[in-house]
């Protein structure tokens, strides 16, 4: 490692986000990961109509064309995928997986890119090399073998192209099952749960030209300098021409106080206002829901006012009349709320509510945007349902400048939810199959991830397949998930790098490499191009530049091919026929699924195509034919206020963050440098009154449990605590090392997901105490 990376210590970052800091450590990682110099040109093609589209976060391209656009956190992804390391058949044979499994997170990713395919040999403890034929029989074997298909679970991570995700859930759906669990489940699925019941459509109603145009916006639990870099380009040209941001969020995060664009030279030479949010509004750790009802109630409150004095309403009355239903009873229940509980459960004064809503009720032309800081919590769709309520008050959706924005993770993620991984699919995309392929898929609903474990607990699912990730680490209740992974059968990782899925494995396990977004697809001696769809429903081709980093990698394209003609053969279709060339991919594409026709044509257009989404031309996909409000009330009895009662003052509520030099569960580094924390991870952050209360002192280390009630121990050891700018009661802590605290049944209502944002939490003295 740097010198940088192994530095322990807490030093506060006074400087503007991305700048000089920001170029400094695209030379770094470009270096660390040995990136061979002929490849530092590919950075011109990242995001480019001709390139390949960053293996990173889903913010939408500027019309896809601009020269320069790739980020920090963009190049560490690339340099990652691009890195000359190897990790060969050398080192297995060199390590057993006991030993590897004591290498840190950091470490696994450093060995480099996988070149083989491996399997598991449970005499010697180690992988060793195998024949793609080999490998896809022996899945074809623990397939076979089930008593019936639900017995067997596939999961996709967002960055899998729309080509692989579309035949992966072809296959798994000829085969006879809906098991679908994704990383969608782990991050935005109470918005794909929740969009649909008010607005119709799970996705977003804005574009990046919206942005141009908006004078208001409203960033909720986001931390997009870290997450998606590309996006405070574009909140930094809002605030030059003179747009109010207002960021939503407990941590007052560096990016949006100050950025400094690397590609504008007064920026970087310091002359021209870097200062990005002009409001900071810090609700309490799953106070979010009572502050934007909050909102939504002062702003009823202020059109009430302006009616009786004869002023310019408010409310967008046309709007609320002629495209949604169910308002008076959502007014109603607006002006039966409690102000005291409203600030009691936002953590947020009256005085700054009300003025939050003024700004709101003052923006002609208002975006919001969301990220896991909304829909990581148990009432995460009710949190999504409440900030639509507030935008169709004012008809703030389906207009330009105007509309919702969750800002989606991993690059395809929405991408492929759109071509098929879903799994509870609606009838009419399975008729629409049937059609097409000439079989009858499976009706019943499938499993998502924490159905998913459960299920492999309970000996239920016996075949598990990764089409990428890091499941053993994305997921929540670490020792319960690692249990049920290690029951199974057989384990599949279809991957770029290792990482420790692959070492939580089941009875047999296989590790398949694939290529990665950067390196060129050869088919036929043909170059291929898979498509993505970005956070803003942009369809768009990516073509990788770099020579292969093994010749014995298969494209995801390849691989899912592989599987399914050695466990179907060429039921229902000639799966080689398709590897041959995507393009046949993308029209079977276009027949199934609505908003994809001419698909070849349109993508290969440079920047792509808009996917239309009806609620931005307001057509609302409701029952009712119309925009719903839906009207829920703020909850009282939630797990977090039942352990309040049983602990008191001691409860603390604990939520999950990424450092700077991390995406997802990759560790790039092991500093966050806006955060000020450098070469550890294993922090804790906390108000300094909550150290008094609770009798500790800044650089003590604790020993953190879930105060959950349900009889599990789950505890982490020997954290540091960090003084912080975070609200009483609320501690911050880095994922994935937290998610042992989140238990299985820890999940928002109605959608799943793991509330890695809301964790009840107690801190105790660990015996061997440690210097700050």
């Amino acid at each position: 490692m740097a010198a940088s990376e192994t530095t322990r210590k807490i030093e506060p970052y006074t400087h503007a986000a991305a700048g000089w800091g920001a170029l400094k450590q695209v030379a770094v990682h470009l270096i660390k990961e040995k990136v061979p110099g002929a490849h530092y040109r590919m950075l011109l093609q990242q995001n480019q109509p001709d390139g390949f589209d960053c293996p990173g976060c889903a913010w939408p391209d500027r019309d896809h064309t601009s020269s320069f656009e790739f980020c920090e956190n963009g190049v560490k992804a690339v340099a990652a995928e691009s890195t000359s390391k190897r990790a060969t058949p050398d080192l297995f044979a060199a390590h057993t997986v006991a030993e590897l499994m004591e290498q840190s997170d950091y470490a696994l990713e450093q060995h480099g890119r996988l070149t083989d395919p491996l399997v598991y040999d449970k005499a010697t403890d180690r992988y060793r090399k195998i024949a793609w034929s080999e490998a896809f029989e022996i899945i074809a074997r623990h397939l076979h073998a089930l008593e019936h298909p639900d017995q067997a679970s596939f999961y996709t991570s967002g960055r899998t192209s729309n080509e692989a995700a579309f035949l992966f859930q072809l296959f798994v759906r000829a085969y006879g099952t809906n098991n679908f669990p994704d990383c969608s489940n782990m991050c935005h699925e109470a918005t794909s749960r929740g969009l649909p019941g008010t607005v119709g459509v799970g996705k977003g109603t804005v574009t990046l030209d919206d942005f141009e145009h908006a004078d208001t916006l409203l960033l909720f639990g986001q931390n997009p300098a870290t997450n998606h870099p590309r996006m405070m380009g574009e909140l930094r040209d809002c605030a030059k021409r003179g747009a109010t941001i207002v960021a939503i969020n407990p941590l007052r995060e560096r990016g949006l106080e100050r950025f400094a664009s690397p590609q504008h030279p007064l920026d970087m030479l310091g002359l021209a206002n870097d200062r990005i949010s002009s409001v900071f509004i810090r609700p309490r750790l799953g106070g979010d829901y009572a502050l934007i009802k909050g909102v939504a109630k002062h702003v009823l409150e202020l059109d009430l006012a302006a009616q009786r004095g004869g002023e310019a309403r408010v409310l967008d009355v046309d709007f609320i009349a002629r495209h949604t239903t169910g308002f008076d009873a959502f007014a109603a229940d607006l002006q039966a709320e409690d102000w005291d509980e409203i600030v009691a459960e936002s953590g947020v004064p009256r005085a700054e509510i009300e003025a939050l809503a003024r700004i709101y009720a003052k923006g002609e032309r208002v975006i919001a945007t969301w990220g896991m800081g909304l829909t990581q919590h148990k009432n995460a769709v009710a949190n999504v349902q409440i900030l639509s309520n507030l935008m169709m008050m004012r008809g703030q959706i389906g207009k330009r400048g105007a509309g919702l924005c969750p800002v989606r993770g991993h690059s395809n993620v929405q991408g492929d939810r759109t071509v098929g991984i879903e799994e509870k699919p609606t009838q009419a995309f399975l008729d629409r199959l049937q059609k097409v392929f000439g079989f009858e898929p499976p009706r019943h609903h499938g499993l998502d991830v924490v159905d998913t474990i459960n299920a492999m607990l309970r000996g239920e699912v016996r075949v598990f397949v990764g089409l990428g990730g890091n499941f053993a680490m994305a997921t929540p209740d670490t020792p319960r998930t690692w249990e049920a992974l290690r029951a199974c059968r057989l384990t599949v990782q279809i991957s770029t790098k290792l990482n420790r899925s692959h070492l939580v494995h089941g009875e047999e396990a296989l590790i398949l490499p694939t290529l990665g977004r950067t390196e060129i697809d050869l088919q036929d001696g043909v170059p291929q191009g898979g498509t993505v769809e970005d956070s803003m429903s942009m369809v768009h081709l990516s073509h990788g530049m770099n020579r292969p980093a093994s010749t014995n990698l298969l494209s995801e394209v390849a691989i899912v091919a592989g599987m399914a003609e050695a466990t179907l053969g060429k039921r229902p279709v000639d799966w080689a026929w398709y590897v041959r060339d995507y393009a046949r991919i993308r029209d079977a594409i276009a027949q199934v699924i609505d908003g994809f026709q001419d698909y070849n044509k349109r993508v290969a257009k440079p920047g792509g195509f808009h996917l239309g989404v009806a609620s931005r031309e307001r057509v609302w996909q409701t029952a009712s034919g119309k925009a719903q409000f839906i009207v829920s009330a703020i909850e009282r009895d939630t797990p977090i206020t039942r352990a309040r009662q049983r602990h008191g003052e001691r409860l603390m509520v604990l939520t999950t963050i990424r450092s700077h030099d991390q995406y997802n569960t990759t560790i790039y580094a092991m500093n966050d440098r806006y955060r000020g924390v450098y070469g550890q991870r294993d922090i804790l952050l906390i108000n300094p009154a909550d150290l008094q209360k609770l009798g500790l002192r800044a650089g003590e280390r604790v020993d953190v449990s879930t105060a959950w009630g349900d009889g599990i121990e789950r505890r982490i050891r020997g954290f540091m605590l960090v003084e912080y700018d975070i609200p009483p009661g609320c501690l911050g802590a880095y994922y994935p090392e937290t998610n042992p605290l989140v238990p299985l049944d820890s999940a928002a209502d109605h959608c799943g997901t793991p509330a890695y944002k809301s964790i009840p939490v107690l801190l105790e003295r660990t015996e061997t105490k440690a210097a700050a």
